[in-house]
């Protein structure tokens, strides 16, 4: 292993967060190379899991200069398992790098037979489905679900995905409506056409929309940090994690699958 330089002064956190413990950060202040990440993962649970890791780089200062993310995919149940990630050393404002901290910022973690795809190998179900990094304006959130054809065979679709919604400890939340088309939530979000049969060939895609408020008033706010997704009856669900904070609205517009010819979108999970 390439030590890199000496270990930055505060690292690592002695902190486990979700399973993630930081054990090692290396830099050498005078070099152009990144900071690297040594980490573990322990999986508590009793099924194998994937994990979204963000980290936050820090100046000594406290301010955060960047947000750094790394997957650890199929983590088996009750095993720990290593991993590291090069950070972009932050140069920005004069000698604000210098000192950086890293420690880690939040954990996701999804089944890792339910874990969403943009690229790579095809999954067995012959399709990818993941969420993108959504838009948000004056309270109103537009998040996208996009589903690719990455088989050999025509892919159906017709009407409007299942959900799931699903809390820090990925325990189903009840209480929340979940409403077809965006219009009860605002207008112009796109998730109001109306549900049509799809035929996806080999390499075609279809998009939907998630759409809600995160207005807050009596009541207790709603945070779902997951959501599961099946894109029709019948088929293998799909974790994604829009990070849906619903305040206390109690609801949630989903959009009908259309078919889009639109480049992809830069994925979430």
């Amino acid at each position: 292993m390439d030590a890199g330089g000496p270990t930055v002064p505060g690292n690592p956190s002695p902190v486990e967060v979700d399973g993630v413990a930081i054990t090692l950060v290396r830099t050498a202040e005078d070099s152009p190379k990144p900071m690297r990440v040594e980490f573990e993962v322990t999986n508590h649970g009793t099924e194998a899991m994937t994990y979204t890791v963000t980290f936050e780089v820090r100046a000594p200062s406290g301010e955060v200069l960047s947000y750094p993310e790394t997957v650890v995919e199929s983590v088996p149940a009750g095993r720990t398992v290593p991993g590291q990630v090069d950070v972009s050393r932050p140069t920005a404002g004069g000698d604000r790098g210098t000192g950086a901290q890293v420690q880690v910022g939040s954990v996701r973690s999804v089944p890792a037979d339910e874990a969403p795809s943009a690229g790579g190998p095809c999954p067995p179900a012959g399709v990818r489905l993941y969420a993108d990094e959504g838009d948000a304006a004056m309270g109103l959130r537009v998040v996208g679900l996009h589903l690719e054809n990455c088989g050999t065979g025509v892919h159906r679709l017709n009407g409007y995905p299942r959900l799931e919604l699903l809390d820090e400890d990925h325990e189903a939340i009840t209480g929340v409506r979940i409403r077809r088309g965006g219009a009860p939530i605002a207008s112009g979000t796109g998730a109001d056409a109306p549900p049509r049969a799809l035929a996806l060939r080999p390499g075609e895609r279809a998009t939907t929309q998630l759409v809600w408020r995160n207005t807050v008033q009596a009541g207790e706010a709603v945070n779902a940090p997951y959501v599961r997704v099946w894109a029709k009856p019948g088929a293998a669900p799909v974790t994604v994690t829009p990070e849906l904070d619903l305040g206390t609205t109690g609801e949630l517009g989903v959009g009908a699958w259309q078919k889009t010819t639109s480049p992809r979108t830069p994925a979430q999970g």
